[in-house]
């Protein structure tokens, strides 16, 4: 298979990895993935990190009720799977959401690269630490605050202004993924969608929503 990174370190997706990570993913196997493709199930054993150069997975849990709660969605320039590297079980499961291109490092090979370029341990240190704080922000939200507040953050986060100043969410999201999300009922999401719409601060075309105008902090 031919490397995923050309000679200045840009992904498939034309984004350029930072030094460490392209050394390290220099070291890895490089594979494709169709749309759909579980990579890692919850509670299995495993020593794989993944490193992601195009498309995107999301990672998630089914709970006792078989209501799917999504912890993260990551894309290109992204790695996930480093949870495990201890030995211990997986925390989340993990399936493409689109093809996807991923270089796969065994624990073995990142100890190895953490020996030659022990500036790496920061960077993966720095991202378990990132991922730890969103958890805990998430949880905070989800044990403080109602619904809507948190569906207005989710979109808010997750848009990008256009010029003509509305903004739109870049990923197309079915009212289950923002529940998923959210942690609450699909219909709940449903009504407050349809409510935000009629009040004429969003549509939405296609699971794509485009925010109009900006969205009463209250509902």
């Amino acid at each position: 298979m031919p490397s995923e990174l050309d000679s200045s370190g840009r992904t498939t997706a034309g984004l350029a990895l930072p030094a460490t990570l392209r050394t390290l993913a220099a070291r890895g196997e490089p594979r494709r993935y169709r749309k759909g493709t579980l990579l890692i199930s919850e509670g299995d054993r495993g020593d794989t990190l993944f490193i992601i150069l195009s498309g995107r997975v999301k990672a998630f849990s089914i709970d006792a009720r078989d209501r799917e709660i999504i912890y993260a969605v990551h894309g290109p320039g992204e790695f996930f799977g480093e949870m495990s590297l201890d030995g211990g079980p997986r925390s989340a499961s993990v399936v493409t959401l689109e093809p996807t291109e991923c270089v796969v490092l065994t624990r073995q090979t990142l100890r190895e690269h953490i020996a030659a370029n022990p500036e790496f341990a920061f960077e993966l240190l720095d991202g378990v630490i990132r991922r730890a704080r969103q958890a805990t922000q998430s949880t905070r939200a989800m044990a403080l605050s109602g619904v809507y507040p948190r569906m207005v953050g989710l979109l808010e986060a997750l848009s990008e202004p256009h010029a003509d100043g509305t903004r739109h969410v870049r990923d197309r999201l079915t009212h289950r993924d923002i529940a998923s999300r959210l942690g609450c009922s699909r219909e709940m999401i449903s009504r407050l969608l349809k409510d935000l719409e009629q009040g004429g601060y969003l549509v939405v075309e296609q699971n794509r929503v485009v925010i109009k105008r900006p969205l009463p902090q209250e509902w």
